[in-house]
Parts: structure tokens; sequence; C-alpha cells
């Protein structure tokens, strides 16, 4: 079977009472898709992702991310506490997720702004020790940092479960999250031709380092991508779903190597060490 590790099928793309999304969730199940890690973004949907991990029989997690911490409120972080306790029993609930940093858009680098990230990242990350769950990492342009404060967090010698999602930095990088016992997320970013350093990385590391994930709807794989040109010609955006797993895990297969059952048994294996709470599900 495949796992999707990380998808956000509550997205407004998926339509409206996620018509769509439960839709191609049960597309996905035919090929063979047998479970989807939905990631929560903020304090507002946070119940939105947990009733819809119920209803698709899939996994959740409940974090803030660094896209929404300019509108999140202080009080956010009691809230995701007091989230995490009341379905600290729910099978479902797998990781504290999505969180991290982001040091690509504009708004975010501010001062003001990196200082309230790192508040609300490092906050989280205490969380998840509070609470013994693994995390599920953004870490666009930030790996440094998130790992600056993995390691401080840790403690000495400490080590995490979890996910670096849509990992994209360098192989030292990619080490030091292995050493601290995480996982690297791989996805549509590594199908297009030019990615050449992602799909060296995808190629090279360790594949019992290495997870599946479709960030559905958003990193569609180079057969959903329109272009500029196309889309002002009228060509739509293609919707990226868990559907399409199975053809990126082919692609990962194509560039080590090595046959697609092996990628498949190896990633599945890798997301139920990352995220223990999927073993119970994966029956």
């Amino acid at each position: 079977m495949w796992i999707d590790t990380h998808c956000h099928l509550d997205a407004p793309e998926f339509g409206p009472n996620h018509a769509l999304a439960l839709d191609l969730r049960a597309q996905a199940a035919i090929e063979n898709v047998a479970l989807c890690v939905l990631q929560g973004v903020m304090a507002s949907n946070f119940d939105t992702v947990r009733l819809l991990a119920h209803r698709t029989q899939d996994a959740y997690a409940l974090g803030i991310h660094p896209l929404f911490v300019p509108r999140a409120q202080d009080g956010d972080l009691d809230l995701l506490d007091q989230a995490l306790t009341a379905h600290r029993d729910d099978p479902r609930l797998v990781a504290v997720g999505e969180i991290g940093l982001d040091y690509f858009v504009p708004t975010l680098q501010e001062p003001a702004m990196l200082a309230r990230q790192q508040l609300f990242y490092r906050a989280q990350l205490k969380l998840a020790k509070k609470h013994g769950l693994p995390v599920i990492l953004h870490v666009r342009r930030s790996a440094d940092h998130v790992l600056k404060h993995l390691r401080a967090v840790a403690g000495p010698g400490g080590r995490w479960l979890g996910i670096a999602h849509a990992f994209n930095g360098s192989p030292q990088q990619a080490q030091a999250f292995i050493d601290l016992g995480l996982k690297l997320g791989f996805g549509g970013a590594m199908t297009f031709d030019a990615a050449n350093q992602l799909r060296r990385l995808a190629s090279s590391l360790p594949l019992d380092a290495l997870v599946l994930e479709t960030d559905a709807p958003d990193i569609p794989p180079h057969w959903l991508y329109a272009t500029a040109a196309q889309r002002a010609a009228g060509q739509a955006q293609g919707i990226n779903s868990p559907v399409e797993l199975p053809r990126i895990g082919a692609v990962l297969a194509g560039l080590r190597g090595v046959a697609v059952d092996e990628v498949e048994a190896a990633t599945t294996r890798n997301a139920l060490a990352a995220l223990p709470r999927l073993q119970a599900l994966a029956v």
C-alpha cells in the first residue's frame, strides 16, 4: 500500500463540503493509497481536519502553519494544547503539524514576523514533546533554523519522530534531519526534469529515510502543472490529490533504478516508523 504523509483535503480547491476531496480520495483508494495524513494549519480548521480525517478513515495532525502565524492569536497555542489534550486518545491523531518556519514569503522575513514564527514554532515543538507526538515540519528555505530549534528543544542527545515535509535542502541538511531521527518527504517537485538537486537527493539518500507525499492540492507533479503561458491560453492547472501518489512513487523508483514495489514497501514502512500511530490504522 501507499501512504500520503502530507495533504490538505480541506483546502478550498476541493470545493464546498469537500465533495471533490471525497471523490478523489475514493479514487486514490482504488490506486492502493491506504492512508493520508491531513494537516492542520490554524486553530479554526482543527475540527474540520479532524472530522474530515474520520470521514475518509485517514489520519490527521494539528498545528499552526508558519504561513498562518500572521493571523494567529497568542491564545491559539493554548487552543492547540487543548485540542491535543481533548483528542489524545483518538487513534487518528498522529502528529503535531504542519509546523515550522518559512523564509520564502517576503512578509514573513520581516524581523518582527521572523521572531513570531520562531516563537510559535518553538512553542509547538514543546507541545509535541508534552503530548508525546511526532512533528511534521515546514522547512521552506529555513532548514538550518528548523534544525537549531529541534536540537534545542530535544536537549543533548535528543531525537525526534516525524517528517521534514517537502524537503529541498542540501545533502548535509538532509543528514542532519536523519541524524535527529526524522524522515524526509518527497513529492511532486521531484517529478520535474529541471529539479536537478532534488532529484539527486531522491536518488542518493538512503531509501529508509524517505517518505512520499502530495501536499495536495499544492506542489503538483509535472503532468498536472500548467505554465503561466498555458494558463493565459486557457489551460487549467491540474488539481493535485492523493490519486497522484503512486505515479510520484514510480518516478522515485525510476530515479533510484529500483522496482516500484520496493519503493512502495519502503516508503510505507518509513511512514509507519515516522508516525507510529499509523500502524494501528494500516491493518
